[in-house]
């Protein structure tokens, strides 16, 4: 079983992230750290706590970096809402929390834990980057890094970059040349991972407590995308990249040198892949090129399934 830790912004496909980390019998989740990203960090973290609730997690879950390392913090409202889960109403935020900070908590984990931890981080890099530059001894128990962010030829934030690399370059530079295995789980192919309008309809028709929170819920986020990209139907970006640790078939990957550009005027934030390998540097990533939708949905709907039956 891998063991994970989620860094999440929630976020409605941060959200689907978490259900599906919680639903698998192929990963524990030993911890949910939230980040500043699709909202502001008082909302990722009270949203972490309406998740948490709703699915009766016990987990613990611990608030991070409120901003980027160097950075302003640029949100998503367009897209995820005023309270970043804008579509449903969600319960109260009951869930406790820890009383450290996300990078404490990351770093602590790793360090006492008997088995290698996979990092798994759905929104801006902060709190990873922070915890490699605290405590750079961690990485030694640190199995992987399986993120979502970034692209090889799509973008969603300028015309060369992805959001979650676009507000925390610098956090993202850290990790990805940190010497670690690193998984890109990016655009080329989660902006092809789409739940349907009739998939999300199905799910409220099968009345469950989960489904019909997360049926309305993609519902609106496949209405954004639609609206604003013109994409039809739910990406679950952040899903897919705990998908590829619960079924490695779902995606086909390809190994690179990827490094972050930091500087660039018109491409802050693109994840810049060496795919001629013009540079003559050994790949220090997998990146994610190919995604089976239909086995991806196929997942995603039995995790929600799965949930219904155990919250009921």
């Amino acid at each position: 079983m891998t063991k994970i830790i989620l860094d999440c912004d929630p976020g409605h496909d941060d959200m689907m992230a978490i259900m599906l980390a919680a639903a698998s019998d192929e990963l524990e989740l030993l911890g949910i750290t939230t980040v500043a990203g699709n909202q502001t960090g008082s909302k990722t973290f009270e949203n972490a706590r309406k998740i948490i609730t709703l699915l009766n997690l016990d987990v613990p879950l611990a608030r991070g970096a409120d901003k980027p390392i160097v950075r302003e913090l640029i949100t998503a409202p367009q897209i995820h809402g005023n309270s970043g889960l804008d579509g449903a109403e969600l319960p109260g935020a009951d869930a406790p929390y820890l009383g450290c900070h996300a990078v404490d908590f990351i770093i602590d984990s790793v360090k006492a834990s008997k088995d290698k931890i996979t990092l798994v981080p759905t929104g801006p890099l902060t709190n990873i980057g922070l915890a490699l530059i605290k405590a750079p001894e961690i990485k030694k128990n640190i199995e992987q890094i399986v993120l979502m962010g970034g692209a090889v030829y799509d973008s969603n934030m300028t015309p060369g970059s992805e959001f979650n690399i676009f507000v925390d370059p610098e956090a993202a530079r850290e990790v990805f040349l940190c010497g670690l295995p690193v998984t890109m789980v990016g655009l080329d192919v989660t902006n092809k991972s789409l739940m349907s309008f009739e998939q999300a309809e199905e799910m409220i028709g099968w009345g469950g407590r989960i489904s019909s929170v997360v049926g309305p819920l993609m519902k609106f986020f496949g209405q954004s995308n639609l609206d604003y990209f013109g994409i039809n139907g739910a990406p679950i970006h952040d899903a897919l990249t705990v998908a590829t640790l619960v079924n490695p078939d779902v995606v086909e990957f390809e190994n690179w040198f990827v490094d972050i550009e930091t500087q660039g005027e018109l491409t802050r934030g693109q994840t810049v892949a060496d795919v001629y390998r013009v540079t003559g540097n050994e790949p220090n990533c997998r990146v994610a090129m190919k995604v089976n939708n239909d086995l991806f949905m196929s997942i995603m709907m039995d995790a929600v399934k799965k949930l219904d039956g155990m919250v009921d």
